[in-house]
């Protein structure tokens, strides 16, 4: 410590472990930065906020509003100088003949033209506002087009959320079975060691564990792939890593007729909506090129200095229509009014068939469900409690005991896919209709 350069030293390695602590615990607070647990709806306004396409996607609506300014614009107006026959030297000395004792600036002053003036585009028509309206209406789709993007992306956030409530629950089964049997595994060895039971069927129980296991091992994996899915969608730096979800994932009854399903579709859906501007821009774009076939005026004002003389003068031009009248234009955008119609008509149609489609999803796999809740769930595990008492007492075989222990699992397995179907009919649905709120 005698030595100023060691001591130094040692300050300057301290400060830099104490600089990389710091960054390392900022780095590791901002990885562990968001929700631990989200809602349906929490992870739907998440997805809505900080999903990337999403957000790339809203950036079209600021584009548009930026060619609202454009469209806007008024013609700038053109400022024009010249200054001719401008002598190369002294014309004394070029043409002693023809300026004799002329000095260069009674030259520049008497035998010179300089002309400075200002011209500007007169727009005929209202083009301007024809092209603010058409850019307005443009605009407005816009925010329709990416809403009903929005409406897609809820979808598939729900979807993923639902798969992943499915995995949660199928864990939850697959360790409730793998707890369960493995009592009849332990029982089993007991029986086994006593001589109560053969070897074989002992070999056989231990066999059913794996299915178990391998059952639990599964469920773990579709979990965090449906985890790692489903963050990806909400903005992979909104949450946190070990993030989870929570909410119930039971039967929902949906009370509703067709009918009314259809008609708010009509009042909600945005690509409806998007269709129906889409055929008010195809006007605006038509009125606008009909504007763009009447000429415009070019009307233009100069001073000049002519051999002496100050002088103004004043033009206008306007072409004449007899060839390019924007017949064409014209045409095509009158043609784009029957396409923009004929799409409205095709979505509208999609519309009302995406809700029909959706509904009868939902009544089947409502039925589905009820098939189960009505005593299916209650039979399967009444047999297999049944099979496992009468197995342990000598009064029914192995094979019949684990007949109904597979029979019991595969019931419960299917029951939570029927309703997971089921809470996806009903997302479908709400996606059909363009709305989560439904009648």
């Amino acid at each position: 410590m005698n030595s100023p350069a060691l001591f130094r030293k040692i300050c300057a390695s301290l400060v830099r472990g104490a600089t990389l602590a710091c960054v390392l615990t900022s780095s590791g607070a901002g990885q562990a930065s968001g929700p631990k647990t989200i809602t349906l709806d929490e992870a739907i306004q998440m997805a809505v906020q900080h999903n990337h396409n999403m957000l790339a996607m809203m950036t079209t609506i600021q584009q548009a509003e930026a060619e609202e300014i454009t469209a806007n614009l008024r013609p700038n107006p053109t400022l024009f100088a010249d200054w001719e026959y401008l002598p190369l030297g002294a014309p004394a000395h070029q043409n002693p003949n023809l300026y004799p004792n002329v000095s260069t600036n009674d030259y520049l002053n008497n035998n010179t033209e300089g002309d400075i003036g200002l011209s500007y585009l007169i727009e005929r028509g209202k083009k301007r506002q024809h092209r603010l309206q058409a850019a307005k209406d443009i605009t407005a789709q816009t925010r329709s087009l990416v809403a009903d993007d929005e409406r897609g992306l809820t979808f598939n956030t729900a979807s993923l959320f639902v798969n992943v409530q499915l995995a949660e629950s199928t864990i939850e089964l697959a360790e409730k079975d793998l707890k369960s049997f493995q009592k009849t595994v332990d029982l089993g060895e007991l029986r086994y060691n006593k001589g109560a039971i053969s070897e074989d069927d002992y070999l056989k129980i231990k066999l059913q564990l794996l299915q178990f296991e391998t059952d639990y091992q599964q469920a773990e994996l579709a979990r965090a792939q449906a985890l790692s899915d489903l963050r990806q969608l909400l903005g992979y730096e909104s949450v946190s890593a070990d993030y989870d979800v929570a909410g119930p994932f039971d039967y929902e009854p949906l009370n509703g007729n067709l009918e009314d399903f259809q008609l708010k579709a009509l009042q909600n859906r945005p690509d409806l909506r998007a269709a129906q501007q889409g055929v008010t821009a195809a006007r605006s774009l038509y009125e606008l090129q009909k504007a763009i076939g009447k000429q415009d005026v070019t009307v233009q004002g100069n001073y000049s200095h002519v051999n002496g003389l100050n002088a103004a003068n004043f033009l206008g031009s306007i072409p004449l229509p007899i060839f390019n009248r924007n017949q064409g234009e014209i045409a095509r955008t009158r043609f784009a009014i029957t396409q923009a119609q004929e799409q409205e008509k095709a979505t509208n149609g999609q519309a009302l068939t995406d809700v029909r489609d959706a509904y009868e999803g939902l009544r089947v796999s409502d039925r589905i469900v009820q098939l189960y809740r009505s005593g299916y769930l209650d039979v399967a595990q009444k047999d297999r409690d049944i099979s496992e008492y009468a197995y342990q007492r000598g009064a029914v075989s192995l094979l019949d005991f684990l007949d109904a222990e597979r029979n019991y699992r595969a019931t419960q397995l299917a029951y939570r896919q029927a309703l997971a179907s089921y809470l996806l009919a009903l997302e479908q649905l709400r996606q059909a209709v363009g709305s989560r709120a439904l009648p």
